[in-house]
């Protein structure tokens, strides 16, 4: 089968691939949607990824890459409003999707949702225009409650809206086994609604980058043992969990590795602009471990391997993810990953071959394992090597879209739309 003629809409309301990596709402979906198009692109795909206007300046259509164009849909201010305050927003956006793929006047194969909220745009165009969907929710409202309490600035009606978005998708796509379970035992999702299908990364972004021109490239001692915690600048993502590790690891073992953090909402750290630094960077200060701090502000995608490269380990520790890009490109730059034991982290790091596994929120624990990993050469050297090996098998977008296009073709072949059987032309020649 071609996979030429098939004409894919990705709906990713809030995380637009054209975003900075880094800030407050951009980060692992707004690279999943940017890579997993840019791949099917590659497999002869046309995909449209249909985001909110935040600017009046955006046009409406971006040729962004070739078979990939970005569409700016108006739904509420045309100015940045963060996620948690766009639902109300919803109605519109799907009203003026669906006005524009009418005026278009043509259709798609297939709607592929990003999130609960483009979920909910996606069942209204399969109402109306009777295009089938898939969805990946990205992060799940109850288990975000579950972690973030009173914290979670979403509306309790998200749970309900999940539960009413899983009944008319087509498929499911889970992230990881664990995502799976919580779809199934927290919303009643049925397993043979689910197909886990994982995040990936570019082995062209991310690769080994020898370790002394790493560090001559960003500009940081070659001596000092390095520790990197990189994504976004938020309460969750658990960075000052690091900090409080460093303070641990000087208190119980008198080491005194650099921690870079790298991410916010400006390429120079502001507290202003990115509030996140300003609370680190007073934690740190109380800790008594500021000078061992660098705050780097947030780096291009194609810088990013000179940070992974140039650290003796990778650290992240969120309370909760849904899934995790970040442990995979740390791991394709064969630097170790000490992550939280939770999500899909749980799952993409091999304790004890590809890095360390921790409780969430436990800094003794943290430090414990650091101290393990900085004073073991050998045993970063195996594990370099282990995690290369295991992301190049398991975790390419390559891999990916196989598996994406593989559902993508049993969602078509199982709709009849417009009146007719669609062809089936999906089944890719992966590059």
């Amino acid at each position: 089968m071609d996979s030429t003629d098939i004409r894919v809409a990705f709906i990713s309301e809030h995380a637009s691939p054209l975003a900075t990596i880094g800030g407050v709402d951009a980060g692992g979906q707004n690279i999943a949607v940017a890579e997993l198009a840019t791949e099917l692109a590659r497999s002869g795909a046309r995909v449209d990824i249909f985001t909110r206007q935040s600017d009046v300046s955006q046009p409406t259509i971006v040729q962004w890459k070739p078979q990939v164009r970005v569409i700016h849909i108006p739904a509420g201010p045309r100015q940045v409003i963060a996620k948690e305050k766009l639902l109300p927003h919803m109605d519109e956006f799907a009203l003026n999707m669906v006005q524009f793929i009418r005026y278009q006047g043509k259709s798609y194969h297939l709607i592929h949702a990003h999130f609960f909220m483009s979920g909910m745009v996606a069942l209204r165009l399969k109402k109306e225009l009777g295009i089938p969907f898939v969805i990946t929710f990205h992060a799940l409202g109850e288990v975000r409650r579950l972690c973030q309490g009173g914290s979670d600035g979403f509306p309790a009606s998200r749970t309900r809206i999940e539960k009413t978005v899983i009944g008319g998708a087509d498929k499911v796509i889970a992230l990881c086994p664990q995502d799976r379970t919580d779809l199934i035992t927290l919303y009643g999702a049925s397993p043979e609604c689910i197909t886990v299908i994982p995040n990936g990364y570019s082995p062209t972004d991310f690769f080994p980058v020898n370790r002394d021109l790493a560090r001559a490239e960003i500009g940081i001692d070659q001596t000092e043992p390095v520790i990197l915690q990189l994504g976004r600048m938020v309460p969750r993502k658990g960075v000052d969990n690091v900090i409080r590790a460093l303070a641990e690891l000087k208190r119980l073992h008198m080491q005194t590795p650099r921690l870079l953090i790298v991410g916010g909402e400006s390429t120079q750290p502001n507290p202003i602009i990115t509030p996140e630094i300003g609370r680190l960077q007073a934690l740190a200060h109380e800790l008594n471990v500021t000078d061992q701090v660098t705050f780097t502000g947030s780096r291009s995608q194609q810088r990013l391997r000179y940070y992974y490269s140039a650290a003796d380990v990778f650290v992240t520790t969120p309370w909760y993810e849904p899934f995790g890009i970040t442990p995979l490109e740390s791991m394709a730059c064969g630097t170790p990953v000490i992550g939280a034991a939770v999500g899909g982290i749980k799952h993409t790091v091999l304790p004890g071959k590809t890095g360390c596994l921790v409780p969430p929120n436990d800094p003794v624990a943290l430090a414990e394992n650091l101290h393990t990993v900085l004073t073991n050469h050998a045993a970063r050297q195996a594990m370099s090597l282990a995690a290369v090996q295991h992301v190049r098998t398991h975790y390419t977008w390559a891999r990916v879209v196989r598996q994406t296009l593989n559902l993508y073709e049993s969602v078509v072949l199982s709709r009849r739309w417009a009146g007719q059987a669609v062809r089936a032309v999906i089944q890719p020649s992966i590059r």
